[in-house]
């Protein structure tokens, strides 16, 4: 089914809309859930709580593409539940070890403070990324936005892991130069 149709059921409050969701989009959202888990049940829990906040979602909203507008959701989703399984202080994840490594280039603000130096911030790393070539830039955002495995990167891309490894450290260190210049301290 294509996805105008699918929006089109959810519009019409149709219970369809999630059955071809899933059937659609099942897998490739619970890929992203696991990669921020690294648990299975909390990935499928995940995903449900996915299809709920789509449906509740559309409307008012009618995304250009689904895919994205899934992922995104289930992106938030998974990463909410995995800072509530993280105050109970359990396991980590390929979302955990991608946050560790960018860590020493970018680390993020929690106070109202800092609103505007954080938005200055990803405003600075897209543009870093714009300037990137096209295979560099699906590389990082493979790793870090949907925190694929550097093994499953290499997969995507033919490259090896050790090239995929070696492409996402010099990045890091460009981002890191990149964002020294601008005058963010890291």
């Amino acid at each position: 089914m294509k996805d105008s149709s699918i929006i089109n059921l959810f519009w019409k409050r149709d219970e369809t809309a999630i059955r071809e969701t899933e059937r659609k989009y099942g897998h490739y959202l619970l890929k992203i859930a696991y990669n921020v888990l690294a648990n299975h049940e909390d990935s499928e829990e995940s995903v449900n709580d996915t299809y709920l906040k789509t449906w509740d979602s559309l409307p008012p909203h009618r995304p250009e593409i689904l895919s994205a507008y899934l992922g995104k959701i289930a992106r938030e989703t998974a990463i909410d539940k995995l800072r509530k399984r993280s105050a109970r202080k359990r396991g980590g994840s390929e979302y955990m070890l991608s946050l560790s490594e960018l860590e020493d280039c970018v680390s993020g603000g929690e106070s109202p403070e800092q609103e505007a130096e954080f938005r200055e911030l990803v405003r600075l790393i897209n543009r870093y990324l714009r300037k990137l070539p096209k295979e560099n830039r699906d590389v990082f955002i493979c790793r870090y936005y949907f925190m694929d495995e550097t093994r499953e990167i290499a997969a995507y891309t033919g490259c090896s892991e050790t090239k995929i490894r070696s492409m996402l450290y010099r990045m890091r260190q460009g981002l890191r130069n990149n964002l020294e210049k601008e005058g963010i301290r890291v």
